[in-house]
């Protein structure tokens, strides 16, 4: 389960099993089947969390989702409580 955020502020949620090769098809253009993420990078990490399972890891990624909130993921998942 990952956070990124680009350079305008915009994050992207997701899940993977492979980190560091996601974070890098997020800032490839080429990479195939990524659409969104590289016409809005450059994307940098800001937050993981390891889960025991992909089926965990969707709920998660689902939860943090359907908060809708640049705010929220800022307050609640990077403790940044003047942001």
């Amino acid at each position: 389960m990952y956070v990124l955020e680009n350079a305008v502020g915009r994050f992207y949620v997701g899940h993977t099993g492979d980190l560091a090769r996601r974070v890098s098809e997020h800032n490839d253009p080429l990479a195939p089947g990524v659409k969104f993420a590289p016409k809005n990078g450059p994307w940098r990490l800001v937050w993981s969390e390891e889960l025991p399972n992909r089926a965990s890891a969707m709920i998660r990624e689902r939860q943090i989702k359907a908060m809708k909130s640049a705010r929220w993921i800022r307050r609640e998942l990077l403790g940044c409580s003047g942001c």
